[in-house]
């Protein structure tokens, strides 16, 4: 019988080999220091950072978040203290408390991701990075034009300029958004632009009313939708990405699943699918250990299966269709 304790969690992404594949998901822990009161982060297969760009930014207006019945709603609009102060403070405080990090980047333009990038790779504290998170995806933007993940034509421009900073020894992960006709065409475009691999999924747009007041919920009208009512999207997202790679129509690359996962039967449903790893979000909120939790959780579930290494349980579900 396999025990949680000899399952092998550790994963390669890409080239970058993390301990086990439970990570934070982007704008959930802020930078770290807020969510090491509660878990040791160097414990974490990665620590994702909060999306960071080239100048300090105050985001939109107030209020930002709205709970939903399944989840929430957010509207912070990528705030943020900007690229220098990340490098300066956060990035070499992550390095300090031997945190293997993936850094989000973010642009309101093409031009500004490969600046982000530019700073982010001459920064002192580079060395803790593991990857970069290419954020062309974020819903929270007041103008929808910016997200560039709704075409092939601006996720390709995004990724071959950010590509043309980065080392080729750092991979890059372009994190895509499911509102999109044909998530496999921007999933094809962004790694012939020279992403490593992917993210999957972003928030999805929607909008609160309150019915006492009928008005929106949010000041910005419209937010990211996260937490367990997105699962069943990420994992459609998921297989039909993992689909076409099995079927030749994309190359083979890992994708950090992400959207809903709350538990370890969460996690391996996005495993199943085709995740080559897991980020936890939303459950952070109320529960500042959950992916410590899910890590643990996950190790049983593949130890209850009588499987010895998380990677043999990658899309496992393809095989077992009907």
């Amino acid at each position: 019988m396999v025990t949680a304790a000899a399952v092998d969690l550790s994963v390669d992404l890409a080239g970058a080999r993390l301990a086990n594949p439970i990570m934070t998901a982007s704008g959930c822990a802020a930078n770290g220091p807020e969510l090491h009161r509660f878990i040791d982060v160097a414990q974490l297969g990665a620590f994702v950072t909060k999306s960071v760009k080239a100048n300090p930014q105050s985001g939109r207006g107030t209020p930002r978040m709205a709970e939903t019945d399944s989840g929430m709603l957010n509207s912070i609009g990528l705030q943020g203290p900007g690229i220098n102060a990340f490098i300066e403070k956060d990035l070499p405080w992550l390095r300090s408390v031997g945190a293997r990090v993936i850094v989000s980047i973010a642009g309101s333009t093409a031009a500004e991701f490969a600046t982000v990038t530019r700073s982010l790779v001459a920064a002192e504290a580079f060395d803790c990075v593991a990857a970069i998170e290419v954020n062309i995806s974020c819903p929270n933007v007041a103008n929808r034009g910016l997200v560039f993940a709704c075409a092939p034509e601006s996720s390709r421009q995004v990724i071959s300029l950010v590509r043309a900073e980065a080392p080729h020894s750092v991979p890059l992960f372009a994190k895509l958004t499911p509102d999109v006709t044909d998530i496999v065409e921007i999933a094809d475009a962004a790694l012939d632009a020279g992403a490593h691999g992917l993210t999957m999924i972003n928030t999805l747009l929607g909008i609160g009313i309150d019915t006492e007041r009928l008005r929106p919920h949010l000041a910005g009208v419209t937010g990211g939708l996260s937490g367990p009512a997105i699962r069943p999207v990420a994992v459609r997202a998921i297989w039909q990405v993992h689909a076409a790679m099995r079927a030749g129509r994309l190359p083979l690359a890992p994708i950090l699943g992400v959207g809903g996962v709350r538990t370890g039967t969460d996690a391996l449903e996005l495993v199943a699918a085709g995740a080559s790893a897991i980020q936890v979000g939303t459950a952070i909120f109320n529960d500042p250990t959950a992916p410590i939790r899910v890590r643990d959780q996950v190790a049983d579930l593949i130890a209850g299966h009588g499987f010895t290494r998380f990677t043999d349980v990658v899309g496992i579900a393809h095989e077992r269709t009907a």
